[in-house]
């Protein structure tokens, strides 16, 4: 998560309004992927990362800074992404208290058989990233 966290960092300015986000794939200790939040109306960080692997990724864990979003925006939701693509286990840090969100998207991966561990670096994380949620 350390790694995630870092990615965040890297996506100021440039995704305001949006939060900030990093994400992390990793297979055992090898990081294969990372990824930050673009631009409004580019990928997400999961996206980006995702972008980077091809096929299944059923052996992959995903580290994400902030919860998955639940919902299609001018990107597609990035939990559903997730499933399609077939992550083994996701970690998030922070809970996203957007109302369109707020718990869904953990929820998404969750019914979908998806193991998600909540909490991972929390107080860390949201010190970086709590200021920038009420923007979005």
């Amino acid at each position: 998560m350390k790694l995630a966290l870092a990615e965040s960092m890297k996506a100021l300015p440039g995704c305001l309004p949006n939060p900030p986000v990093g994400c992390v794939l990793a297979i055992g200790s090898k990081v294969i992927a990372k990824g930050f939040t673009q631009e409004i109306g580019g990928m997400h960080a999961e996206a980006y990362a995702l972008s980077q692997v091809e096929g299944s990724l059923e052996n992959v864990r995903a580290y994400v800074t902030l919860e998955p979003c639940s919902f299609i925006g001018r990107t597609p939701s990035c939990a559903t992404t997730l499933i399609q693509r077939n992550i083994g286990e996701v970690y998030v840090s922070v809970r996203d208290s957007d109302p369109r969100n707020n718990g869904k998207g953990i929820g998404i991966l969750a019914n979908a058989g998806i193991k998600v561990t909540e909490g991972v670096l929390f107080n860390q994380v949201s010190e970086f990233i709590g200021k920038y949620l009420n923007e979005s």
